[in-house]
């Protein structure tokens, strides 16, 4: 006997009725979420999964927090300290998946070879407030973390690299990673050398800031090594400049002449030895120069003007490389205007 016409629409009712409710689950979790635009949501320390779960829904990442926090006890989510980002439009089921694989957002910031603690602090500013670096930068704590108890500051305890960060870190892991980086890369180089690894590092850094050429810095090296032995004063420019930022003077220029006349502590134009710490991140081969000072005859050395330096024993002669220098820059100055 032929099935009636209504019985069949009737079934056919009853069993999409039955449907609907795996069907909108289906679609709560796998379909297009409501976020417009792409979203950062920052899992910190001691967050829990409520938290998560309500901060989504507020942002506009996902509809329903219940929904996600009911599969996150189901799959007993353990939720991975980082940040997050979520593009427009993703599911439940993508955001859910996103956190459980900690597929953690990382910005690269690069440290180079000649930072100083203004350009490190310029470079971190997305992650370590202003105010709070200059409390870390002279936190007793990391500085000894790094295999320095003594030092003052953090300046030059940084090893030069790329780091993985993100903006759920405190500032103080930040400061703590680029420390443990120096202490377990940097510290080890410094050992066996002229000079005990802590003056190694501060010779160091005067060498990265006065020449970039790994083949003079030896001889760089070499002519402060020596200046020390004989009780002179180093006379290195770049710290005049270091004790001009120390003394609040934020102006990144060259060294005038009030700049060596300054007497500070730093400035090794106004007093003897070494300054009390580096005045940068010193880099690998300006480390070995350190270590290996190439002492000989000179005791000077002034830029030549077409990309390195030229050295000298006596006053006379370091006097007569500093008048083939001006005479450079005069020539240099008349092909420029031609």
């Amino acid at each position: 006997m032929a099935r009636s016409p209504i019985s069949f629409r009737l079934l056919l009712a009853i069993l999409i009725l039955a449907l609907l409710p795996g069907l909108g689950g289906w679609w709560a979790w796998k379909g297009q979420g409501p976020l417009q635009q792409e979203a950062t949501v920052l899992v910190k320390r001691g967050t829990s999964i409520n938290q998560v779960a309500d901060q989504l829904e507020r942002d506009g990442v996902i509809r329903s927090a219940s929904l996600f926090k009911l599969w996150a006890r189901a799959r007993k989510l353990q939720l991975i300290r980082g940040e997050y980002t979520f593009t427009p439009r993703a599911s439940l089921s993508e955001v859910a998946g996103k956190l459980r694989r900690a597929e953690i957002h990382y910005t690269l910031v690069s440290i180079p070879d000649g930072a100083n603690a203004w350009s490190v602090q310029k470079r971190l500013k997305d992650f370590v407030p202003e105010e709070a670096f200059w409390i870390l930068w002279k936190s007793p704590r990391l500085a000894k973390t790094a295999g320095f108890e003594q030092a003052e500051s953090l300046e030059g305890l940084i090893a030069p690299a790329t780091y993985r960060l993100n903006h759920a870190l405190e500032p103080e892991e930040v400061m703590l990673m680029l420390v443990e980086a120096f202490h377990d890369q940097v510290g080890p180089e410094l050992v066996g050398g002229a000079l005990p690894p802590y003056q190694t590092l501060v010779l160091a850094s005067l060498v990265e800031k006065e020449t970039k050429l790994a083949e003079e810095q030896p001889k760089v090296a070499g002519v402060y090594k020596k200046r020390l032995d004989l009780g002179m004063r180093l006379q290195c420019d770049p710290t005049s400049l270091y004790a001009r930022w120390l003394s609040g003077d934020l102006r990144f220029t060259a060294p005038m002449a009030e700049d060596i006349r300054h007497f500070h502590r730093f400035n090794t134009y106004s007093v003897t030895g070494l300054p009390p710490t580096p005045i940068a991140i010193p880099s690998p081969t300006a480390i070995e120069a350190a270590k290996a000072p190439l002492v000989g005859r000179d005791l000077y050395f002034v830029a030549t003007g077409r990309g390195g330096h030229a050295f000298a024993p006596s006053l006379r002669d370091h006097n007569q490389n500093v008048g083939a220098y001006r005479k450079e820059l005069a020539r240099q100055k008349r092909v420029v205007r031609g």
